[in-house]
Parts: structure tokens; C-alpha cells; sequence
């Protein structure tokens, strides 16, 4: 497994993380879960992912319990806070008030006493920048967080949040975390140029599109038992992938990956991480050979004529548009 810095900071974090949004608390049962977590470990995986609303702040407590006992300094914790995780007006958004809450929640279920990252998993138009800003500077100052970052913020939503860091002296945002594959690229003409430039890292999710890029979908075809797109907690956030279009010119990728000695769901990985500003790749898994498959992207470097030949097949199903507001998987 090789690690990157986490943007222009110190922090190196495995070019594979491990998260668990949708299978930890709901998917799969907590003893896969564990199963998962410690393949990843075995793996040289060191960067678990996770927030506190997914399934409904469950997923939080089965990561806690699944990294019981390991050297805490060994791995990186990141964790994220914005969406509702409680029925009250406050138990929701980026205020002052929500942030310390649920940092203190988040920690208490992750059974740490430090966050290696907290991410603002949205952006919140309902309160000031300031106020945002000051309440992760402060949980950085009173060392219960050490970075900090964002989620599927547009790049005009980053760039005010750093020149009110410069002006006011707070820590930076590091990292940005945006779906990003071969068919969902909308990061690529504004976010990753400004990121780029100004020091954050990108830790992706959804390399394999939800699965669309392993090939195990096929046009016109019924979808394997047991998958995503059968499951009622998951099928909603890949039906958009899997159309006919989509789902032929994934078919035709097999002989790139081929030549690469690949498979479909290891090519989508790597060519995600052929991007210089992406520091880690977020990989779910809800058995463990699904992690061991997975890691093999970590370290592959590919051919320049290879990923142009990726371009070409799928051609017009690429997402470019920084336009759009949602992708195809519904963002999580």
C-alpha cells in the first residue's frame, strides 16, 4: 500500500481509503463489517472514512468497534458533519452548535479522543462562513480535531472559505471529498485547477460508480442477486448508472483492464489515482475480498495512450458538467 500527502499538508494518508457509507449499520451485518476492517487493515489500508449521519450515526459506532484495540496512531480517522443526525432545527447544518455537538457525538461513538479529519460534508447557505470556520479552528485548537476539510463543495464555496482563513488566521481546509470516477468528472475543469493551486487534496468517493465499473452489470441483463442494485438501502444511488449506454461501454473497457492485468473494478480505481491532485480513493466493501481486490490499484501507474483509450470508449457518457447539482448516484 503506498500513502500520499493529504493535500499540501503533512498527513499521509493510504492512497486506498476504507469507508463504510451504506454497508456498516445497514448493509451488512457488524461481524462482515469487522471482517472488512480488518482485511483492510491487513492490506496496509491506515485511512477509514465514514460521517455521522450514515445509517443514522450506526455506521459511526461499528467503525469505533471494529478498530478497538489498534494502535491509534496507526490509522486515520475522518469523520464528517452537516446532515440532519437528530429531529431538533439545530441538529443539522454547520452553526457553531451543531459542529461542537457533533464532533462530541462522533467521538464518543468512534470511541477516539481526536479526529484526524473533519469535513463539513456540505455546504451550509443557512450560516455564516465565519462562524463555521471559527468552530472547526477552535476544535483544532483544543486538539480534539487535527485537519480539516470539505465535501462536494464548488470550487467559488472553497475559495471563500480559504481567503477567510488567510484574513482571520485559521487553519486551512486540506482536503475536498467529491464523487469522482471515469463517468462523473465534474470536479475537473473549476475544483481540482483551484485545489491544485491552492494546496487540497482530493480524497474521492465512488471510484467504481457504485459499482457500474466492475462489469458485473450488463445491458439488458437482470443485476446479480445480492448487489447493490438489488439492495432497498443501496439501489437507489446507482440506478443512474446503469443504463444500457452506460452499461455497453463499460463492457468495452475489459481489454484496456486486460491489458493493464486488471480487473474492471482495479482499472476504475487506478485511473482515478492517476489524478496528481487525488490523495486517496474510497473503497467500501461488504466482504473482505472485495478490500483485497480493491488495494491491487494502490501503486499501478498507467500508459498516457491507455487512459486516452478509456476516453474514447466511453465517449459521450462522461459528466463534465460542474453545472449540475447531482449525480446520476444521488450524492450521499
Amino acid at each position: 500500500m503506498e500513502h500520499r500527502h493529504l493535500g499540501r499538508s503533512g498527513l499521509k494518508i493510504s492512497e486506498i481509503a476504507y469507508g463504510n457509507w451504506i454497508t456498516h449499520g445497514s448493509q451488512v451485518a457488524e461481524e462482515a463489517a469487522r471482517e472488512c476492517v480488518k482485511t483492510a487493515l491487513d492490506e496496509g489500508i491506515t485511512t477509514f472514512d465514514t460521517a455521522d449521519v450514515y445509517a443514522g450515526t450506526r455506521a459511526e459506532e461499528v467503525l469505533g468497534r471494529a478498530l478497538r484495540g489498534v494502535r491509534r496512531e496507526s490509522v486515520e480517522i475522518f469523520t464528517k458533519v452537516f446532515w440532519p443526525t437528530g429531529t431538533g432545527p439545530n441538529d443539522r447544518g454547520l452553526s457553531r452548535k451543531h459542529i461542537m455537538e457533533s464532533v462530541h457525538g462522533s467521538l464518543h461513538r468512534l470511541q477516539t479522543d481526536y479526529l484526524d479529519l473533519y469535513q463539513a460534508h456540505r455546504y451550509d447557505h443557512e450560516t455564516p462562513l465565519e462562524e463555521t470556520l471559527r468552530a472547526f479552528d477552535d476544535l483544532i485548537r483544543q486538539g480534539k480535531v487535527l485537519y480539516i476539510g470539505v465535501s462536494e463543495w464548488r470550487a467559488e464555496e472553497i475559495s471563500a472559505a480559504l481567503d477567510i482563513a488567510d484574513r482571520m488566521g485559521f487553519d486551512r481546509i486540506v482536503s475536498n471529498q467529491p464523487q469522482y470516477n471515469m463517468l462523473w468528472r465534474v470536479i475537473e475543469p473549476e475544483v481540482i485547477p483551484l485545489c491544485a493551486k491552492e494546496g487540497i487534496g482530493q480524497i474521492v468517493w465512488s471510484p467504481i460508480a457504485q459499482g457500474a465499473l466492475t462489469g458485473k452489470y450488463l445491458p439488458g441483463g437482470t443485476h446479480p442477486a445480492g448487489s447493490r442494485a438489488t439492495d432497498p438501502g443501496g439501489s437507489s444511488f446507482i440506478g443512474g448508472y446503469l443504463t444500457d449506454g452506460i452499461l455497453g461501454r463499460v463492457q468495452h473497457l475489459r481489454p484496456v483492464a486486460d491489458e493493464a492485468g486488471l480487473s474492471l473494478a482495479q482499472l476504475a480505481i487506478t485511473w482515478v489515482l492517476q489524478n496528481p491532485n487525488v490523495s486517496a480513493a474510497i473503497v467500501g466493501a461488504t466482504r473482505p475480498e472485495q478490500v483485497r481486490e480493491n488495494v491491487h490499484a494502490s501503486g499501478v501507474r498507467l500508459d498516457p495512450a491507455l487512459m486516452r483509450r478509456v476516453d474514447e470508449i466511453l465517449g459521450p457518457e462522461i459528466e463534465r458538467d460542474p453545472a449540475r447539482t447531482a449525480s446520476p448516484a444521488r450524492r450521499p
